[in-house]
């Protein structure tokens, strides 16, 4: 299945956290997305890989993208090497996305930061046609790069080159966080408080994307930095 857009995302809702909203928007226009959570969050305080899977597939029924799968990279200790690098350079062949989403290229959370590098290496790598791969059914992968990655802005503050408008899917983003009962509910089953269960991460994730969209003129935004520039063919695609 060929994808326009592959989001890259170290743990699962990571991909809903700060993309949401330009997944939903992509989709509305007719857009092929897809999510590959490189771990299943297993290091995480709250929740179970198994309750974590669940919430995943239903965020993605919510989202209504085209793909799902978890690579299963240790949580926590993945590294930017061969190792890692190769499931994520089978799937981007696998997939062949013209954009790939990924994380922050720092934050409050080590993965976050890690993935992000390795996401962007494992792209660049997956146009190597000396590095071979295998598709499932035993088949050599045609090499394929990504015509563009871009990193989304998670829970530390980083100035976007761009901003997305979300205002018209918010409401779906705000649905495919909630999926994540176990992560973001401070009552779910007397687990213990984490730094994303109580109501006020909510507002600061209302906080964070009204100030995204406030930045362009709209009610509500996500942000974005880039690798290399963006190229424009007419100013007044801009706004």
């Amino acid at each position: 299945m060929k994808l326009d857009i592959l989001v890259l995302a170290s743990h699962p809702d990571d991909a809903e956290l700060c993309a949401g909203g330009t997944i939903a928007a992509a989709i509305a226009q007719g857009k092929k997305v897809g999510i590959v959570d490189l771990t299943r969050g297993e290091l995480g305080t709250r929740g179970t890989p198994e309750t974590r899977a669940q919430e995943a597939q239903a965020a993605a029924d919510i989202l209504g993208i085209s793909a799902r799968e978890n690579l299963g990279l240790p949580d926590g200790f993945f590294r930017n090497d061969r190792e890692h690098q190769l499931p994520i350079i089978r799937a981007v062949r696998r997939y062949q996305p013209d954009i790939v989403l990924c994380n922050a290229i720092h934050d409050r959370h080590p993965d976050h930061g890690r993935g992000s590098q390795l996401a962007s290496e494992a792209c660049f790598l997956a146009g190597l046609r000396m590095i071979e791969t295998l598709a499932e059914d035993g088949q050599p992968q045609a090499a394929w790069r990504p015509g563009r990655v871009y990193h989304f802005i998670q829970d530390r503050y980083i100035k976007p080159d761009f901003v997305v408008d979300i205002s018209a899917h918010w409401e779906t983003k705000r649905a495919s966080v909630a999926a994540y009962g176990s992560q973001f509910n401070v009552a779910a089953d007397g687990q213990p408080h984490t730094h994303i269960s109580s109501p006020e991460f909510w507002h600061f994730m209302e906080g964070r994307a009204r100030e995204f969209g406030h930045a362009i003129g709209v009610e509500f935004g996500e942000g974005f930095t880039v690798e290399r520039p963006i190229g424009v063919r007419d100013l007044s695609g801009l706004f």
